[in-house]
């Protein structure tokens, strides 16, 4: 994995020397943009909306647009001006629980592994959090962004979670309908829990996978290999006419379900134990 930031983790006098890995990776299926009668790959150009030219990298600044269409000049100087101090460190400003920050606020995962001669202070923070049970709230300086963000033990590792500032967060109460008072009768509170409860099970995101990728993968090799493709069948249509219905089928599905998975389980166990 390329490192994409160096630096030291800081609290109080404590200075640890870390590096930063990218955790995490889109799977998504990408597509480029063709010429329907060429079949060839489109070129897009960097064209001056005010000349109509063509414009080169060279020729390219950064400008902050502070009002409608006009915008101050920001260059690589007035970057440099800003301590580099902060581009180096990943300051630590408190220690919490984490079930105290809602998954709302987190964005991206990071690995952070140990720099030169920092493997014992990296333990140390590590167990340290482990047996307090607590996570690093921290500040730190990526690629000229500052970001908010937490760091917590993952497999023995510690990784950096960037998170939202609380005014990146959108305020719910702008949904419409949001303030609309809806009556729940207590048999749809005591089905819609049955039913929670019917399908509760342990996270293991193992068993998860991307279907609908799976598909489209499926679909290109099919069409690669000059294949028929196979058309699926229409969706019946999935309208609720009555919640109470809709949550009783739901139980009794729930349960069959439950219930086939226990006979397979059982069925699985006697088979090992005889042979």
């Amino acid at each position: 994995m390329r490192t994409i930031w160096k630096g030291a983790i800081s609290f109080g006098l404590v200075s640890i020397p870390v590096k930063l890995f990218p955790a995490t990776e889109h799977k998504d299926v990408k597509f480029r943009y063709l010429h329907r009668t060429c079949q060839a790959p489109l070129k897009y150009k960097r064209i001056c909306t005010a000349c109509g030219k063509e414009v080169a990298q060279e020729e390219i600044v950064r400008g902050y647009e502070y009002e409608k269409d006009r915008f101050v000049i920001i260059n690589e100087e007035d970057l440099e001006k800003i301590p580099s101090e902060q581009t180096k460190t990943l300051d630590i400003v408190d220690f919490v629980a984490l079930e105290e920050i809602d998954p709302i606020y987190f964005d991206k995962t990071y690995y952070l592994a140990p720099g030169e001669a920092g493997e014992k202070a990296y333990a140390l923070l590590r167990t340290a959090m482990e047996e307090t049970g607590k996570i690093a709230v921290a500040k730190v300086v990526i690629r000229n962004k500052e970001s908010l963000a937490v760091i917590r033990g993952y497999r023995r590792q510690l990784v950096l979670e960037t998170i939202f500032y609380p005014d990146e967060i959108r305020n719910p109460a702008q949904l419409p309908g949001f303030d609309r008072e809806v009556k729940l009768h207590d048999n749809e509170k005591k089905m819609a829990r049955e039913l929670i409860e019917n399908l509760a099970a342990k996270f293991e995101p193992e068993k998860y996978e991307d279907e609908y990728r799976k598909q489209l993968l499926d679909m290109i090799h099919a069409k690669i290999a000059g294949e028929q493709i196979a058309v699926p069948a229409a969706p019946r249509d999935g309208k609720v006419v009555d919640l109470m219905e809709a949550l009783k089928a739901s139980v009794e599905m729930a349960k069959k379900t439950a219930a086939a998975e226990e006979k397979k389980g059982k069925k699985g166990r006697k088979k090992a134990a005889g042979a």
